[in-house]
């Protein structure tokens, strides 16, 4: 079936709207907007004003950028492999272990004597997870990687659960707490500088992928006599997965639901075709979140809400409305 937008202008339009939010998210903010900051350089306030735009709003803005189309891509990407629409980050256990590596750096406290070992131990947690994943995979198919993905993520949460109740002080109890939900506030240019170049190779190696993800949609077989080798497949897209995801999860948090609902927003404008949803996802992801980071911010909430929590008050209704369809057109 035709797309009902051309592809070039898809495309180009998701990334004028990911620019258009990015321009909002650094001119919306708790030390006020555009006028405020004008204000502040006609006073003489210069230095405050360049401050508020490079360290603090500038971090926040690239790295919702950045991993909102880490997570659009990766979703993208583990859908087309696994042929399955229920697919994110989460099903191969990529982001609980990822959280979990962040989780020891706060229980054991080394995060406070070196901030950067929070982050690095949660790109090591994803690692260690793609590397377990393909231990407990084998040569198996699809199912057998879900399997192992179901139980890895299961025994990271457990073990997250277990420095939750063995936490020495309500204080680090609530420091872990608060990481999981996920966020993007108070991060820093380190933080970018860290995780930027992780996420661009992981996006250099699911991009590698996308042949071999238009082939799998014909089914295995067909995909094996067409020349594509499933085992580099794989492995391409759990470590592409592993290495962008892991890398963002380890400065934000957990932020879920993102690559479940871009993928199927923009698949029927990209003609099904898992190749081209791949860069389609990768803008809507940074779109989505941008629109959500800058309404956590307008919220009258009193205190600003976590993004993690926005996007699953989001996506879970949105999944519970994919099972429902699915329910539906398999009743039907």
């Amino acid at each position: 079936m035709k797309p009902p937008i051309p592809y070039p202008l898809l495309i180009a339009g998701l990334a004028l709207l990911s620019l258009a939010l990015a321009t909002v998210s650094m001119l919306i903010g708790a030390s006020g907007g555009l006028s405020e900051l004008l204000a502040m350089i006609a006073s003489g306030n210069a230095d405050t004003a360049t401050m508020i735009m490079m360290d603090v709003r500038l971090p926040r803005t690239l790295l919702a950028l950045m991993i909102g189309a880490t997570l659009g891509l990766a979703g993208a990407s583990l859908q087309g492999y696994l042929r399955n629409p229920l697919a994110d980050p989460g099903v191969v256990g990529v982001t609980s272990a990822a959280s979990l590596g962040a989780v020891l750096a706060l229980y054991t406290g080394i995060s406070m004597a070196f901030p950067l070992a929070l982050p690095m131990m949660g790109i090591a947690g994803a690692l260690l997870c793609a590397l377990l994943l393909q231990g407990l995979a084998g040569k198996g198919g699809v199912l057998s990687l879900v399997l192992a993905g179901v139980a890895v993520s299961s025994l990271c949460g457990a073990l997250m659960s277990l420095a939750l109740n063995l936490s020495p002080n309500p204080y680090a109890a609530a420091e872990i707490m608060f990481w999981l939900m996920g966020s993007v506030t108070d991060r820093s240019m380190d933080h970018v500088a860290f995780a930027a170049p992780l996420i661009l190779i992981g996006w250099v190696v699911l991009a590698l992928s996308a042949r071999a993800l238009d082939a799998l949609s014909l089914g295995e077989e067909s995909a094996a006599s067409l020349g594509v080798n499933l085992i580099v497949t794989r492995n391409l897209v759990i470590g592409g997965t592993a290495i962008s995801v892991g890398a963002a999860t380890s400065v934000s948090g957990g932020i879920g639901f993102i690559g479940l609902v871009v993928p199927h927003l923009l698949r029927p404008l990209v003609g099904h075709s898992p190749s081209r949803l791949l860069l389609a996802s990768a803008l809507g992801g940074a779109a989505l979140l941008l629109a959500a980071d800058i309404l956590v911010r307008v919220l009258p909430t009193g205190m600003e809400l976590k993004l993690g929590v926005v996007t699953a008050l989001v996506g879970a209704p949105f999944f519970l409305w994919l099972i429902f369809r699915a329910r539906t057109e398999i009743e039907s």
